[in-house]
């Protein structure tokens, strides 16, 4: 059994659009559609799953990069929930950035005397958790 992603879907493309693209490569077992949780749209992606694989491997190489509701379908082998890609440019990651691991003397910030002034810098690196370990956690406004 194969599971295949689909990829780069027009958002109005239905799971009975999907079954007849895919049905002349094979039998399918399962069509699942992902939807936003908050909106009930679709979100641009899809997992097929064949019981044959070399079925599921000519769906793959017919339908990769063929257009289908305006756009250009990305059809390839699914992986594991727990393998993903790289991770893409917008999603951070804290505990690996450029002030990990540093001491809180480290030539930023109110204990290194760097702050704000020619070539400073900001952004998130700027000050530590260390540095306001003692203070007392102010409580946040409601957001409407």
């Amino acid at each position: 059994m194969k599971s295949l992603f689909v990829g780069n879907m027009s958002f109005q493309t239905t799971e009975s659009d999907l079954r007849t693209l895919f049905e002349p490569f094979g039998q399918i077992t399962r069509v699942h559609m992902a939807m936003d949780r908050e909106t009930g749209r679709a979100r641009g992606f899809a997992f097929i799953e064949m019981p044959n694989d070399a079925e599921a491997a000519a769906a793959m190489t017919g339908l990769d990069g063929k257009e289908f509701g305006g756009r250009n379908l990305k059809v390839n082998e699914a992986r594991p929930k727990g393998e993903g890609g790289p991770p893409r440019s917008g999603q951070r990651s804290f505990n690996n950035g450029p002030s990990a691991g540093r001491g809180p003397n480290t030539g930023r910030g109110p204990a290194g005397g760097g702050g704000r002034g020619k070539g400073g810098g900001g952004g998130r690196d700027r000050f530590s958790n260390e540095d306001y370990r003692e203070s007392v956690r102010q409580p946040r406004e409601p957001r409407w």
